[in-house]
């Protein structure tokens, strides 16, 4: 597996991760003995990188991650996770009491002393402007908690903000063949700071995986069913933001792009490790199979030009009107 150097952490980690929100919650139930079992195929094949969060199962992504790790301790992994969801979304609870217990408990549920990263869990856009919260930031780092950190964020103009933070190691943020808007100002500006970029919701939800049609039912507790419109959370969360039916029929276009040997998900998640500025993309998998097919992406040879125009082309006609001018 290839390995990129994640921005000013100065660690190497596999261009492609694992994210692991559906081990905690939110994607339906997941049994502790299939989540651990994602985690081991994704090492065995060549993963470096797993992404979580503080509020992911309510912490269950965390206490997996770390039982998986203590009983692996040859497993050379570096972990991302994140913070800021545990409160109410107002600037004035970004603060180092609020920091300092957050932190107490991700370390817990890891198992270890200092975080490898924590990245603010996409904050009120005010945060990214604020001083003081990146002075706590910084305290956090010289009292060890945590070894780096960074952001994840919804929108380019908040990337941006958070690039120019000298201290801000790493950006998360959606980037797919039906979210192209990072590319015009935010990868070129992070690979000039030399900050790294990590790219979520790379499957727009499982859209670009074509495997969805119309009747698809998703459960009760998965965001698919119950985000579509943004009612628990950012609506670029699920699908990306853009209408489902729209999705699945530019989705079935995007599957006619996949090159022979390769599924619409493998193309997708190629597509996006030679954006140039990506350090690594953090697709989901459920059970080992897609853990493994998701890892061999990395594998494939690079797309060509006449394949790269044509997501662009379908991009422009059917996904931009939607979302482009809002994230």
């Amino acid at each position: 597996m290839e390995q990129r150097v994640l921005g000013r952490t100065g660690r190497s980690v596999s261009v492609i991760g694992l994210g692991t929100w559906q081990l905690g919650g939110d994607w339906g139930d997941v049994r502790e003995e299939d989540a651990t079992a994602v985690l081991d195929a994704a090492v065995e094949s060549g993963v470096t990188f797993f992404d979580t969060a503080d509020v992911y199962g309510d912490g269950r992504s965390e206490q997996v991650i770390g039982r998986y790790l203590k009983a692996r301790p040859d497993a050379e992994v570096f972990v991302a996770t994140k913070m800021g969801r545990r409160a109410d979304q107002l600037p004035e609870n970004y603060v180092l009491d609020n920091f300092r217990a957050w932190n107490d408990r991700s370390r817990a549920n890891l198992g270890v002393d200092t975080l490898d990263l924590v990245q603010l869990h996409c904050p009120p856009t005010a945060v990214y402007s604020s001083d003081e919260v990146f002075d706590a930031l910084d305290t956090l780092v010289a009292e060890k908690r945590v070894a780096h950190y960074a952001v994840s964020v919804e929108t380019c103009e908040e990337a941006l903000t958070a690039i120019a933070r000298p201290g801000v190691a790493s950006v998360q943020i959606i980037l797919n063949p039906f979210r192209l808007k990072p590319l015009e100002r935010v990868l070129p500006a992070a690979a000039a700071a030399g900050v790294g970029i990590i790219a979520r919701v790379p499957l727009a939800s499982g859209l670009l995986s074509g495997k969805y049609t119309r009747e698809t039912v998703f459960a009760a507790d998965d965001h698919r069913t119950y985000n579509r419109h943004g009612e628990a959370f950012d609506q670029g969360e699920t699908f990306s933001g853009v209408d489902y039916e729209t999705g699945l029929e530019a989705a079935a276009e995007f599957a006619a792009l996949a090159p022979e040997g390769a599924t619409p998900a493998q193309t997708a998640l190629r597509w996006i490790v030679q954006q140039p500025g990506v350090t690594s993309v953090i697709p989901g998998a459920r059970n080992v199979g897609q853990a493994r097919a998701n890892a061999e992406a990395a594998a494939l040879p690079p797309l060509p030009d006449a394949t790269l125009a044509a997501v662009r082309e379908l991009y422009d006609r059917r996904i931009r009107p939607q979302v482009h001018d809002r994230w």
